[in-house]
């Protein structure tokens, strides 16, 4: 295999070089007397190109044999034409024999310096074959490069997929004539997104060169960096994208469109995209964004809380985990040993009253009331002094705690027994 470039060719190959490059790492090359045959396939197989090249592109094409086939990195590859194209007087690709196991590519520049790069290669290359008719396809449409990426221009630059719907032109679920829509595709599986989101309704009679649709709206959801490296290619090569489809599932066709007859070019491109099953339309795409899960009922907070009480918990979110951290490090630090701890409450869950035994909140004993009131008493008054301790103010009023005036008074009475609490344990 040998063949050589010079002048336009030698631009149009460097920009089908760039553009494979975009869309996967190996390129694979088909040698064959009537054409040259470049394809790629990206790691997970959602995006294949190819790139046609018949022997009129070249200066000079020669093929040994019935077809020779071979796979280099694109990456080397962009590396040797790294050089200014203005500086170079053509390229040339050589292939000693069929089982070379390195491609010599040879750069002669108008100063007078020539530049050889010895390229390993695979001779044993997993070629893949495209399938896909592109007449079969029933919806398709024609747009300038141009065009289309001001059209893109709307959406934002992080945007990965995007979501083509297209209508027939009388159809009466068009806006105003404008029988196609592009949408920005979200994962509806994301939380907490804040991307924006961007519907834009075209007239393919103002927008478009050619629009083909008929029957029921279908959509067709596909990746936008691809879609972006393919119209760099056409723009470059000064031709139309043309765009053929037919619903969410189905792959996606991309190619030039000449002016001209395409069977007169000496070259073409094909790039096909696989698209999400899930189809935008019916339901299942409306715009509305996905409820994040909901989450567990919290101490003091209602089941159903209003809107304005979601916002202000998270207005205050700083002051809930102060108090939650101050909580958990009291109830960290005490341990109570009693032997019953169905008659123990949480100081969060108490309230104890100035009215006496009869106005007070508490679980009693059966065998020993007075016993487990004192407890309590002691275990709220040894829990608020520990608080102020650590130097964490108290939520709870004055008022739901004991006096030391009514402490006294509990403690003079002979008759009734006292138990000590249990001191704080600190480390």
């Amino acid at each position: 295999m040998d063949w050589r470039l010079s002048g336009n060719a030698l631009k149009t190959f460097a920009r089908s070089v760039a553009c494979l490059a975009r869309i996967g790492n190996e390129l694979t090359l088909q040698a064959s007397p009537s054409q040259l045959a470049l394809h790629t396939l990206n790691s997970s197989r959602s995006a294949y190109q190819s790139i046609i090249l018949k022997p009129s592109f070249f200066d000079t094409y020669t093929v040994t044999g019935a077809q020779v086939q071979c796979s280099v990195l694109l990456k080397a590859i962009c590396s040797v034409l790294r050089t200014p194209l203005t500086s170079i007087d053509h390229l040339n690709v050589r292939l000693p024999d069929p089982d070379a196991s390195k491609v010599q590519w040879t750069l002669d520049c108008f100063n007078g310096m020539k530049k050889s790069y010895w390229i390993t290669c695979n001779v044993e290359a997993d070629v893949q074959q495209l399938s896909l008719d592109r007449r079969r396809l029933p919806s398709s449409f024609v747009v300038r490069p141009r065009d289309l990426n001001r059209l893109l221009s709307n959406f934002q630059s992080t945007l990965q997929e995007i979501t083509v719907i297209a209508t027939e032109p009388t159809s009466d679920d068009e806006v105003g004539g404008k029988a196609v829509e592009l949408r920005s595709y979200i994962d509806p599986a994301k939380e907490n997104d804040s991307s924006l989101h961007t519907q834009l309704w075209i007239d393919p009679c103002e927008e478009f060169v050619q629009y083909k649709h008929t029957g029921d709206p279908v959509d067709v959801t596909f990746g936008v960096k691809e879609l972006k490296a393919f119209l760099s290619f056409c723009e470059g090569c000064e031709v139309d994208i043309h765009l053929y489809f037919e619903k969410a599932g189905e792959p996606i066709l991309m190619a030039p469109k000449f002016v001209d007859d395409a069977s007169v070019s000496n070259f073409d491109a094909t790039l096909v995209l696989a698209t999400m099953l899930v189809s935008q339309l019916h339901g299942t795409t409306t715009s509305s964004e996905p409820v994040p899960a909901a989450a567990p009922p919290k101490d003091n907070v209602s089941e159903h809380p209003s809107d304005h009480t979601r916002i202000w918990s998270d207005l205050s979110a700083s002051a809930t985990k102060s108090a939650n951290r101050a909580s958990a490090r009291v109830h960290g630090e005490r341990e109570l040993n009693t032997n019953d701890h169905g008659d123990i409450q949480r100081i969060s869950t108490m309230h104890i009253s100035k009215d006496g035994p009869d106005g007070r909140n508490f679980t009693t004993n059966a065998s020993n009331p007075t016993q487990t009131e004192h407890e309590h008493v002691d275990e709220a008054r040894d829990r608020r002094a520990e608080i102020n301790d650590h130097g964490v103010v108290s939520q709870h009023h004055l008022s739901n705690w004991v006096d030391d005036d009514d402490d006294d008074n509990d403690e003079g009475d002979d008759s009734e027994p006292y138990i000590q609490a249990t001191p704080p344990y600190c480390e």
